[in-house]
């Protein structure tokens, strides 16, 4: 069962009610169980409240006010419902109407408003919403009921903030919700006494209403619809930069409820947190958004960077803040020592009802501090002098000193516990701002730390501490890119597209500072907007390797990055000068990693000793993880047996479809169509001669630990002489045609055996192969489809049932993708 509950505002017009039903449809054609909790209309109970009021004092405008909320609910009947379904509801609700002027009547004629009358009044409103919207559920093909809460949550008389008898209410709500299973579209807001008597409870009312029944039914998860998209990490209207928390546990929930946060009510929460039920506060206005999982413990799966340990954030949850609060000190030199001065203040205040938003004290006793609200300064006052009267006349304690216009700022995050540093970070911020730090308070769970500045620097004291620890942390690469055509531009859509994700969610900026094809380079210190690329490359300089090296170079940037998309010899030979000046290189670029070992082995020590990063997972496999596997196997301690790689896209497509049964063309006919559909280089015999291929194993051969060179690698030429040998592409093709009856027969002597041809790449004891071999289905390349590549990893660990990697081994998006995920690694947040 979920428990949905809808505020005012998303209840706040028909459209709007029209949205939320849609989103009801979503539940009940996905087959949940669900019940929703309605509030009134938008502003409806302070209107009703209002009418109480002037009734109260004998001012008929409440007649008018009454009957422009009667029209508003009508002519939201009228919104949401078909005529042949609207009279039910009508005579329901006027009879409501009728119920509450008479209520207001008697009020306007005894001049007086009672407690007890006021929750009667404002009952209406939720009673009204719950039941306009039940019907047009109804209308919309969820089967519903109505549901008027004070039925079931029973309460004692403490009206305008009625106390919960849960032993009674669970009991009630379990038997109503046994015995009717259609959805339930309850009130929220209300209860009732056991003698039938009208209650309400109290602010946050509805959302209460959905804890009580969340927990009495053993919810499974209770959402809270409301219009923004979760909890911020600040209050967005004085931080601007606030963005949504995916996840909080119950007690930070509750600890920026308190310090101001308004989404929640810490009530609210206190019987979902007794049952251990998650809640989940979303936007009625954006329901693709899943907004914010509030839980004992957040699942994993929705913890990003904010929940990790990598920056500040990830200890710190939010910051709120209390506007305008007195500080009251109670100090003297006869408190030093003296047992129950605090005991005798505190139960001072609790006798005439003072709430203490914080409290401070010295370690040398001498003093404490508190923080109230100016409400209560002065009742505050009167009661501590009270209480020591006796010592301020002795002159062991001084008359309370009261301090105004001030403002409680908070940063709360349960990890805080585990970060050291995090109080010297927040005084720090607020020190560099000009913001003077008044009281300062933390418990020892370290929950929350609180610090009182004036009221004049709240919203200062927000930014500077948000910036501190939420955007400051933001790590900023800085990435220079040569390549810019398929692939390159692709990345780069790529990098615009997921920019404002990896901001927000993973505290991660990439700038791009330079960029090159092969005729134009850009580069910039302010970065090359991404959003108009082009029209910057091409009203840059000739392009030229030396200048854009040394351009790098003389930036000086942290954190630089340089993407190599070509094919080109020439751009791999400046990896070491690049790597030398401490900038770390991603590149699909197979050049380097298959050069000369000796090389090879000069630019991984020169990238270790500069402390950057030379990675090419994209060589083989384009986006497929198949070098970080093999690195992760040898790096925690397994041995390699064997590499088996199916490693060519275009390889694999030929034999994959000359191989199925279900086809009837030649060999010859297949290569052209792999060409036609751009799956070959422009000569086909590139694809098929097998130097690409060799190129991979070399590079795998190389990460395992082999220092092999490129013509230590056996290749079996599949391709008869003259077809190698041919003058031009057509003419490679007539001999292809010629030599049609030579694969034929080979696939139909490994068919026989039930077995199907591939070109596999193997690597096994120290030695390196690349061979057109025969598989049974014993094998996982015999069911390999389409152009798939796949390597298969037999390890001590893995040798009964290899590890095998598959996926798609070459295009733009996924060598693109596959050079993103390397860029964010090499961040250390990926």
């Amino acid at each position: 069962m979920k428990v949905l509950k809808f505020g005012g505002t998303s209840v706040g017009s028909p459209a709007a009610i029209r949205g939320l039903i849609d989103i009801l449809k979503g539940y009940h054609q996905r087959g949940d169980r669900f019940t929703v909790i309605f509030s009134a209309f938008s502003k409806v109970t302070d209107t009703l409240l209002e009418m109480a009021q002037k009734a109260s004092k004998g001012d008929k405008v409440y007649l008018d006010l009454l009957e422009k909320v009667r029209s508003r609910h009508l002519d939201a009947i009228a919104a949401l419902l078909e005529p042949d379904h609207r009279a039910p509801v009508e005579a329901h609700i006027l009879s409501n109407f009728e119920a509450l002027g008479n209520v207001l009547q008697g009020i306007f004629l005894l001049r007086e408003a009672s407690a007890r009358s006021l929750d009667f009044v404002v009952s209406f409103g939720e009673r009204n919403s719950a039941a306009i919207i039940a019907h047009a559920m109804n209308g919309n093909g969820i089967p519903t009921e109505f549901l008027d809460t004070r039925e079931l949550v029973r309460t004692d008389a403490h009206f305008g903030s009625a106390k919960v008898d849960f032993e009674e209410t669970n009991r009630l709500v379990s038997q109503h919700y046994a015995t009717h299973p259609k959805v339930q579209a309850a009130t929220g807001f209300i209860g009732s006494t056991a003698e039938g008597l009208t209650t309400t409870l109290g602010r946050g009312g509805s959302d209460y209403t959905a804890a009580i029944i969340g927990a009495a039914l053993d919810a499974e998860v209770i959402e809270i619809w409301t219009d923004v998209d979760g909890v911020l990490t600040a209050d967005p209207r004085r931080v601007k930069k606030a963005f949504t928390l995916p996840s909080m546990t119950y007690r930070e929930a509750m600890e920026m409820s308190h310090f101001g946060a308004k989404v929640i009510y810490p009530p609210t929460i206190l019987p979902a947190l007794a049952k251990g039920i998650p809640l989940r506060i979303r936007n009625t206005f954006n329901p693709s958004f899943e907004g914010t999982y509030i839980g004992k413990n957040p699942p994993a799966e929705i913890h990003t960077a904010l929940e990790t340990d990598s920056g500040w954030a990830g200890a710190i949850k939010g910051i709120s803040s209390i506007n305008q609060v007195c500080l009251l000190t109670l100090q003297g030199s006869g408190m030093f020592g003296v047992p129950g001065i605090a005991a005798r203040l505190f139960n001072a205040l609790a006798q005439v009802g003072v709430n203490i938003v914080i409290i401070t004290q010295g370690s040398s006793e001498s003093s404490i501090t508190f923080a109230v609200s100016p409400a209560q300064a002065k009742l505050a006052q009167k009661a501590a002098e009270k209480e020591f009267a006796y010592e301020i006349r002795e002159t062991l304690i001084e008359p309370l000193k009261i301090e105004t216009d001030l403002s409680v700022v908070a940063i709360v995050g349960e990890n805080m516990r585990y970060r050291p540093g995090i109080s010297g970070r927040l005084f720090q911020a607020l020190g560099k701002n000009g913001v003077n730090i008044v009281a300062i308070a933390q418990g020892s769970s370290e929950l929350n730390i609180s610090v009182v500045v004036n009221a004049m620097y709240e919203t200062k004291a927000l930014n500077a501490i948000h910036e501190a620890f939420f955007l400051s942390d933001t790590k900023t690469l800085h990435l220079y890119m040569v390549g810019v055509g398929l692939i390159g531009g692709t990345l780069l859509r790529q990098i615009q597209s997921q920019a404002d994700f990896l901001r927000k969610k993973r505290n991660l900026e990439i700038k791009v500072m330079g960029l090159a094809n092969s005729r134009r380079m850009v580069l910039t210190e302010n970065g090359v907007p991404l959003e108009d690329w082009k029209n910057a490359l091409d009203e840059g300089e000739p392009f030229s390797m030396l200048r854009f090296t040394e351009q790098m170079k003389a930036f000086n940037l942290p954190n630089a990055i340089f993407v190599d998309n070509t094919a080109s010899g020439d751009v791999a030979g400046f990896y070491e000068q690049i790597l030398d000046a401490s900038i770390s290189i991603s590149t699909p670029n197979k050049v380097a990693a298959s050069s000369p070992y000796a090389h090879y082995l000069r630019l991984k020590q020169l990238a270790n000793q500069r402390g950057v990063q030379w990675r090419y997972e994209t060589n083989v496999g384009a986006g497929l993880p198949i070098i970080t596997t093999l690195n992760d196997l040898i790096h925690s301690g397994d041995r390699i047996v064997k590499i088996e790689g199916i490693l060519s896209g275009t390889l694999s497509f030929i034999f994959n479809t000359f191989c199925d049964p279900g086809q009837q063309g030649s060999f010859s006919a297949i290569v052209r169509e792999a060409k036609k559909r751009g799956l070959t280089e422009p000569d086909p015999r590139d694809d098929l001669s097998g130097a690409d291929v060799r190129r991979k194993l070399l590079i795998l051969a190389r990460e395992s630990g082999l220092p092999l060179e490129y013509n230590e690698i056996e290749l079996e030429q599949i391709l008869p002489d003259d077809c190698l040998q041919a003058a031009s592409i057509d003419l490679f093709f007539e001999a292809l045609e010629q030599s049609d009856g030579h694969f034929e027969a080979m696939r139909q002597a490994a068919a026989a055996d039930g077995r199907v041809l591939r070109f596999v790449a193997k690597l096994e004891e120290g030695k390196a192969a690349i061979v057109l071999q025969q598989f049974d289905q014993n094998h996982p390349f015999y069911f390999l489809s389409g152009s798939d590549n796949m390597v298969v990893f037999t390890t001590e660990r893995y040798r009964e049932r290899p590890l095998v990697v598959r996926g798609p081994g070459a295009g733009a998006e996924v060598t693109a993708a596959g050079v993103f995920a390397e860029v964010i690694g090499m961040s250390g947040m990926g």
